[in-house]
Parts: C-alpha cells; structure tokens; sequence
C-alpha cells in the first residue's frame, strides 16, 4: 500500500503540541498531546474510561447533544440542512438505505454534476446500517439506527467545469473544528487522539481520522481526495489504485448518540438514548437484578467494547474473556447479560422500524422493503424470545412519537399487517424446515448457514427457530454470529451493484440535440439538419441538430413518424438519448449534411401525452386513497394502456380501486393547468421533497418538474396541457407484482373508451348467449355456473357409483400374488373412473390393475397399505410395453403410452410383473 504518512502531518498538530506515536497493542499511527501516551485509546487497545465518569462538563439528552453540534457549526459560518429521508433510493439509484451525512450528496454533488445546497453546511442526517445488527445491544456502543452530524464542505479548482468551485476549507480546519468542538463541551485535550486511517468507497478514497475519548470513538474525518483510477500511481488498501482529484470533500461523521453516551457516562448507548423505553421493557419482560446481579452487569458493561462479531472469532469467545476478567462462570453472565441485550436491541430496531416507515418505506420482498421486513421479524422473535408482550405497533409507535413523525396511524398499521403476515409464514415455514431436517439428519450432516438464509428469506424463519425444529428431528444447525449481516448485505448487494453504461465513443464529438418538444409538446412538425449517419446492423441512427422527436425514457415509448428531404422519405421507428445526443433509428439513411422535415405519428404522440399525465393523475388519487406511503415502484406508459406499481402493504379491493378511480377522473374533470418549470435541484427539494423523484433521479444543477394537480414530479416526459385533455381515466386491473408491490393497469383518453366498448361487447354477447337483458347476465352467469357445478358432482357421485358396481361385479381377472388377491381389468372409461374403479378395490383389500383404451393406453393401479407392491414400479412396466411411461407413490400410480393395441397384452402380463415385483420386494 502507498505511504500516505505525509497526508496526516498538520500545522495544527504542530502549532497545538500533538505528537506521534505508534500503538503498542495494534501498532496503528495516530497523534495525541500526551508525549507518554503508548496506546491509541480503542477497544480493545483500551478499556472505556467514561463510564460512571462523564468525559464531558454537562450532562446532555440526544436533542441536546443535536443541537450542540449543530449550533456549533452554524457559528462557523456553515448552513444548517434539514436531514433526508432514511430511504436513500428516493435521490440516488445505487443504495437502498442513508449509512452516512455524505450519502445525501452523492452522487451527483460528490461528482461535480450538482451544486450540494449549501457550503459549507452541517447536518444531523438518521442513518441506518444493517450490518451493525448483530452487534447491536452486545457491544454497548453499536445501533442500526443513529444520527450522523456532519459537516462537510465541497473544494473544487477554480475555472472548473464543476457546479461549484473555489476552496472553502480542507484538513487543517477540519481538524480544528472537532478538536475545539470536544473543547467546547468540556472534553480532557491530552485524553483526545487521532488515529491515522485510509478511507476507500464508491470509487473515492482519501486519508482519515478516526477521533477518540476515554476510549471510545465519537467521530470520523474524511479528506475525499482520490479516485479511482486503473492507471493511477497510488495503491490503496482495497488493492485498488488511484490518482489525485481535482475535487476536494470534506466528509465527517459524528456519532450524535456517542456524544450523548460520552456526557451522561451510562453503562451502555442504550441507556442514554433510549432510557423511558428501556424501562418499560424491563418492566413488560420482568427482567430485574439483585444488586450482586445488577453490579456484574455494570462491570460487563465496561468490558464490552471489546465484544465486536466482526472482529472477534465468534460471540462465545468474547463472552469467554469478560466472564474471565470478571471471575464469574461465562452461563452466569450469558443468563444475565442475552435478555438485557435483546432489551437493548428491541428499543433500537424498533427505532430504526419508526425512521422506515416514518418515511415511507413499505416492507415487501425486495429493496428496501425487505429490509424492513427483516427487521420486523427480528424485532418481534426478539420480543417473543425476552418476555415483551406489548404490541409491537405500539413500541415502534413510541419512537415514532419521540421522532416527531405525523404519520404515526400509517406506521402502527403496517406493523401490524407485517406482523400477522409474519405468523402466516411462520406457519407455513415450520413444515419446510422439518422436512430438510430430515433429510439432514439422515445424512448425518448440519443445516448450513446458506440455507439457513434461503429459510430465512422464503419464510422468515429466524435461525434460532430453526434450531429448536431441527432439534426435534435430530439435526444440528449451523448458526454464524453475523447471521442478519449476512442476510442484509444479500439485499443491500442488489442495491449497490455497478450500473454499466455502454459510451458510444461516436458521438463524443458531436453536440446535444436542441430538444423541440419541450418548447412545443403538441408541435408535429419541424425541419432540421443531418449532422451524422451511423450505420447499425438492422437500420442506420440518425443524428440531427434538433428534433420534436421524444426519445424511450422514464418508462414512456419514443415518438414513431417519417424524416423526408426531396428525394428520400425515411420511416423513425425508435428513438434513443445517448449523453445528450438524440438518435434516430431508420429504416433508411436520408444522408449526412442533408435538410430534413419531420413528422411524427400524431395519434401516437397524443395517446402518450395522455397516458403520461393519467399516469401522474393515478399515483396522486392512490396517495390521496391510501396514504402517503405509497410510491412509485415502477411505470410503462402505452398507446392503448399503461401501468403503474405503487408500494403498498395490502391488496387493492375492488371498493379500493372504485375510488381510486373515482379521485383520478375528478382531477381530470377539475381541467386543471399541467404546468412545467425548471427550478434549482435544491429549491425544489427544499419545497416538495425527495417525492419528486418517483419516476427516476435526474442529474443537474435544473430539474424540470411536471405540476399535475398538486402532484408535483421531476419528470422529463411530454404532457398535456390541462387535466381535462385526458379526457378519462378508467382502471382495468390491479394486480400483486411482489409482496408489497401493487400493480394498476390504466387506460385514458380514446384508449378508456375503447376498453369501455369492448367490455360492454362482451357483455351483450353473454346476454345473447343466456338470452337475457345484460343488467341479468351476472345473476345468470352465478345460476349457470352453480347448475354446473352441482352437475359435475353429480357426474363424480355416478362415477364413483359406476366404478364400486365395476369393482363388485364385473368381469375382471383375478389373481393371487403370495397370499394378496389382486383385480386386473379393462374399463374404458376416463382417467377419472380408472383412478375411482382402483381405489374402490383397494378399499376391499386388492391389489388393482385398471386398463383403459379410451385415449391411447392407460393404466391405473392402486396397492392396499402393507402388501409391499410398489405400484409406480408395476406402472412403470406397464406403460413400457405400450410405448410411453409413468410412475407415482408405492400406493398409487398411473402411466400410459400411444399403443392401445398393445393394452390387452400388458393386462395379460400383469399378473407375471405384479408377482416379481412382489418377491423383489
């Protein structure tokens, strides 16, 4: 790895007498005013110091601790932000959930393609991580759910082609910052010291600081400063390499809870942050300690810094070395500490369970809703497993309260539906898991930590219940430490894998097409110049230097018309925007350098608009129906109907759907104005939210937002001009894409009408069928069908009837075979009577053998309980020998082939293979 030592030797270290020094325990660098100093001050390099001892002069609850840090910055010149949501996918594409400040800027502020909202600025942004949650109520110190106060600043060379440029501050100042920030609060400056690390992420990486007190970690600086370059000079640990940016950020993360611990010196974070929950937990479960018991759990909690599941080889290790240094047996101390710790871990994941759902998050089987699903379902199997009764709804409420969210009926009703959902998978899963258990157990093997997952994922099994099934059936179950890590980085990985984009190296030289439909959305003709031609395998891209044609994107299809000049008329069959540029897919080259008028297909084009703007129209009356938390989850407009998934926790009723409908065409009715506008990123943001981005995220320092009603949405698609040019909106169908997923299939416009009259045809044929008026046919249709049914069993009743008369009295073969009689016959008839004439005999103690020549040549033969006759077996010889094959359970199996000239003969046979079969057995 490069040698970046360089990079961390400040003035201010100098000008404030810091020194450094290498670790004794861990060898790690890092700097502190304490010459005599030796070790760095991390677990497990050291012991935490604050415990009972404050590190800070006041004692400050998390909103103060909050607003400490921010004032702070604030009278540094630096913008207080309000925070985004906990769901990073409503801004960016390649994550699921905010883990850090800096994600709220990335990608397109990091890269230079936005302008951030202010800079420098400061923030106090909720952050979930789901691979601390195993760690979470062991440690002491770790939580899924935290706020990250972060300042960050934003330095780019001046005369840039970024959206924002200049220095503003860098390491020097950053540096400063935190140390008179722990100043300020009162914190011993000879206990501070800086330890030297490397960041790397997301193609960035730069030097870093991690700042510890008393022994515990309250912050860390990162000087964004490299990219990621595979010819670059400087190796880095990931074993990447990288070159110097010419853009500079500033990227520091604050642990606001951490802060909060330093100053009140509790056992653990929990206590501190979430002391009125803890207490009521206790209470619910009975947990409560005798003071010898409640002394050991004090002096544990001291020690457990140093328990840590990605570092240390497993948990019982680590439990081993604190019940070793406290000299008591490690099950005593498990006994007292695993309920406290489930306590700990309810009251946080209940937090985290608030932020999800306070922003809108709805559990489903992918993304971020499977996320939260697997967090409801460790939090109530913690529950169950610790003692707590109380509702789970009304716990994750009790954070919502404190949280301050508005939609706090919203939030307590999708825990309840997730939480019954759970038990009827629950239910369903427990049969699962004891078949595999067999299976294991028979081959003498453990249940592996992959299926353990896949159990995990299919039917929400937690791995502990798992183990008490297993147990049962006499296999072992391999469980790892990190087990809800491992399942959350699965998903996690599906959000942060690498979007490969194809360059067209062709077009890097040509200029971006002049987008006429954004100037005239009902314009249909222009002309232009041919700028380039490119030849592809079917057809030829053409390029021109303005167009009215829309190209594919957000879900809408590209405009289809014709390109002529004075000799050539050429058909536009697609459309595409590759980096700015427009390429028009033809049948034909008009020629490079050429005039060209266009035209495009004006049907086409209108039928879009309107489904493009129902689509918008739809989303709004679904939220307006069903709440707030519904999103966009995907779309595809079309010229006869489009589509449009929306995030919701149940299934759309037909009642449902009706006013979801209903809401829809009163905004059509209304004719309201569909205004356009191109306002900066940031105001826009400040104004409507993260909301805007339902159909994708746009880069840019101007957005073009699409105002339908008081539906509001960065959108880049053609519309409209009025409500009312939609002309209605008529909902086909609703169906479940995914758990969590609904889709609504649409038509509008000439396309409802249509749909309408097809339906109406249908329904005045039925009429004709039934010979009724067609308000009658559905109460026709329901007598019709109950006649049917109620025939068909009548049919099985005569069939059954036909098949016992068959079995008593009909000629049939009979053989003996060992002591077991056994009934070969021929019956004609379907495979229903074969199957209905075997059982029959089977009851009366027989062996069956039924043949028939209806449809082919097939058999049927049915073995009474404990005659040791395999009836696939004797299926399967029977079948051969008129050319096909079958097979089934030993008590029941039926088979057949195309040669019924052949059956009589295999009936014959059946006497011989019913025998060897018999003694084989």
């Amino acid at each position: 790895m490069s040698d970046l030592s360089e990079e961390y030797r400040l003035d201010y270290f100098a000008d404030e007498g810091f020194v450094r020094v290498e670790c004794s325990e861990c060898g790690t660098p890092f700097w502190t005013r304490d010459g005599d100093r030796e070790t760095c001050g991390e677990p497990p390099c050291a012991e935490y110091g604050f415990i009972d001892d404050p590190g800070f002069d006041e004692t400050m609850s998390l909103e103060e601790t909050r607003e400490a840090f921010l004032s702070f910055f604030e009278e540094r010149d630096h913008e207080r932000i309000d925070p985004y949501p906990v769901a990073a996918n409503r801004w960016r594409d390649d994550v699921y959930l905010t883990q850090a400040s800096i994600y709220d800027f990335q990608p397109h502020v990091t890269s230079g393609a936005s302008p951030p909202p202010a800079n420098p600025l400061v923030v106090s942004q909720p952050c979930i991580r789901m691979n601390d949650i195993d760690n979470v109520g062991k440690t002491g110190r770790h939580t899924m759910a935290f706020e990250m106060g972060g300042h960050h600043a934003f330095n780019a060379a001046e005369g840039s082609d970024y959206a924002y440029e200049g220095e503003i501050y860098w390491k020097e100042d950053a540096v400063r910052y935190c140390d008179e920030l722990l100043e300020a609060v009162g914190a011993d400056p000879e206990d501070v010291t800086f330890i030297e690390d490397v960041w790397v992420g997301g193609g960035n990486a730069g030097p870093a600081f991690e700042v510890i007190y008393e022994g515990l970690e309250l912050a860390t600086l990162v000087f964004m400063q490299f990219e990621q370059d595979p010819d670059g000079e400087m190796e880095l640990k990931d074993g990447n390499t990288y070159t110097e940016m010419d853009r500079r950020v500033i990227d520091t993360g604050y642990g606001i809870e951490r802060w909060t611990w330093m100053s009140q010196g509790t056992p653990t974070v929990y206590e501190a942050i979430y002391p009125e929950m803890i207490d009521v937990l206790r209470e619910n479960a009975g947990l409560d300690y005798d003071d010898r018991e409640a002394e050991l759990v004090h002096r544990a909690s001291k020690l457990a810094g140093h328990m840590d599941i990605d570092e240390a080889e497993d948990m019982e290790s680590a439990r081993d070395n604190i019940a070793e240094h406290l000299d008591v047996p490690t099950a005593e101390l498990a006994d007292l500490m695993e309920p406290l710790e489930d306590i700990y871990a309810i009251a946080d994941h209940c937090r985290a369970l608030a932020y999800m759902f306070g922003d809108g998050i709805v559990p489903s089987s992918a993304g971020t809703g499977y996320l939260a699903r697997m967090v409801v379902r460790r939090t109530k199997r913690l529950c169950d497993t610790v003692g707590v009764d109380a509702p789970l709804d009304e716990l994750v409420d009790m954070q919502a309260d404190r949280l301050g969210y508005e939609n706090r009926d919203a939030i307590r009703d999708i825990v309840r539906t997730e939480v019954e959902k759970y038990r009827e998978t629950l239910d369903r899963g427990g049969r699962r898991v004891r078949q595999i258990a067999t299976e294991h157990a028979e081959r003498g093997e453990a249940i592996p930590t992959a299926t353990l997952v896949e159990l995990y994922d299919s039917h929400g099994l937690q791995p502990d219940m798992v183990e008490e099934i297993a147990d049962e059936m006499g296999a072992d179950v391999e469980i790892p430490d990190d087990f809800y890590a491992i399942v959350a980085s699965r998903h996690d990985a599906e959000g942060e894998a690498e979007r490969e984009t194809d360059e067209d190296e062709r077009l890097a030289d040509l200029p971006e097409t002049e987008r006429l439909y954004y100037e005239d959305q009902y314009g249909t003709e222009f002309e232009a110049i041919v700028l380039d031609v490119f030849e592809r395998e079917e057809g030829y891209d053409v390029v021109l230097d303005q167009t009215m044609f829309y190209p594919e994107g957000g879900g809408q299809p590209a405009d289809h018309g014709m390109l002529s000049t004075d000799d050539v008329t050429v058909q536009v069959e697609d459309v595409q925007r590759e980096d700015g540029v427009i390429l028009h897919r033809c049948d034909e080259s008009p020629g490079k350098g050429e005039f060209v008028r266009g035209q495009i297909d004006v049907d086409r084009r209108r039928r879009l608009m309107r489904h493009h703007t129902a689509t918008h129209v739809v989303i709004h009356a679904a939220r307006q129906v069903l709440g707030d938390h519904v999103r966009q989850a995907g779309a595809q407009k079309g010229t006869d109907s489009s589509r449009i998934d929306i995030t919701h926790y149940e299934r759309l009723d037909p009642d449902t759907v009706r006013e979801i409908e209903r809401v829809a065409n009163d905004i059509v009715m209304e004719n309201t104005s569909v205004r356009r506008e191109w306002p900066h990123r940031h105001e826009a943001e400040a104004e409507f939210g993260f909301d805007l981005y339902q159909g994708g995220i746009p880069p840019g320092t101007n957005i073009r937002l699409v105002h339908v009603a008081e539906d509001v949405q960065a959108c880049a698609g053609t519309h409209v001009g009025r409500t009312g040019d939609i002309g209605a909106v008529k909902i086909l169908n609703t169906e479940r894409v995914q758990d969590g997923v609904e889709r609504i299939t649409f038509a509008a416009g000439d396309a409802a009408i249509e749909h309408v009259q097809e339906t109406e045809d249908a329904l005045r044929a039925a009429a004709t069928t039934f010979d009724v008026d067609p308000a009658d046919v559905p109460e026709t249709a329901e007598r019709f069908f109950t006649e049917w049914k109620e025939r068909g069993k009548r049919i099985e009743a005569l069939k059954e009837e036909l098949a016992e008369a068959r079995a008593a009295g009909s000629e049939a073969e009979e053989v003996d075979v060992d002591g077991v009689p056994a009934t070969i016959q021929r019956v004609d008839g379907d495979m229903d009577e074969l199957r209905a004439t075997a059982n029959a005999l089977a009851d009366e103690g027989a062996i069956a053998v039924i043949g028939s020549g209806r449809d082919g040549a097939q058999f049927v033969v049915a073995v009474p309980d404990g005659v040791g006759v395999d009836a696939g077996e004797v299926v399967g010889e029977l079948a051969a020998r008129v050319g096909g094959g079958g097979g089934g359970p030993p008590d029941f199996a039926q088979g057949g082939g195309p040669d019924a000239d052949a059956l009589d003969d295999a009936l014959d046979d059946a006497p011989e293979i019913l025998r060897r079969v018999k003694t084989d057995a």
